[in-house]
């Protein structure tokens, strides 16, 4: 995990989640951060820590401090992520597959990687996950030591 701080150009529209509350809503999706993650919002002059839930096709910003009276606005910012860009990590099942036949699953990049797990989590049975990894692994590239 990169230790240097990230700052992101963000746009979107504020609204009250079911409770009430505000939210800020992102008009693209987050990509390639982790999910719950805490932040620093730069909006108009003003710090404002935020905490980032990313679902399956959204991205919204919670405020964390004082509340935000922003309804229905439009708005951009910049949003400082503190711990930079993390790598997705692979499920221990993909991991131990690679490692049993010598592939190298560090050769895929963050996008790869991140379409290779999305491909895995839609797996609907145990049968169809564990030929949905066979494939992912003989995809993958042989590690200097590996053996076919």
């Amino acid at each position: 995990m990169p230790g240097s701080s990230l700052t992101l150009a963000v746009n979107g529209s504020a609204m009250r989640d079911g409770a009430g509350a505000p939210v800020l809503v992102l008009t693209d999706r987050l990509e390639g951060h982790d999910t719950f993650l805490s932040a620093i919002l730069e909006l108009d002059g003003a710090l404002i820590p935020v905490r980032i839930l990313t679902f399956d096709d959204v991205t919204v910003l919670h405020p964390t401090g004082e509340p935000l009276d922003l309804p229905g606005t439009a708005w951009s910012g910049r949003l400082r992520l503190p711990h930079g860009q993390r790598r997705q990590p692979a499920p221990p099942d993909l991991e131990h597959a690679a490692a049993d036949q010598g592939r190298a699953l560090d050769a895929l990049d963050e996008a790869e990687l991140r379409y290779a797990v999305t491909f895995l989590t839609e797996a609907t049975t145990p049968h169809i996950r564990s030929a949905r990894i066979d494939v992912i692994v003989s995809a993958l590239p042989m590690t200097s030591g590996g053996l076919l």
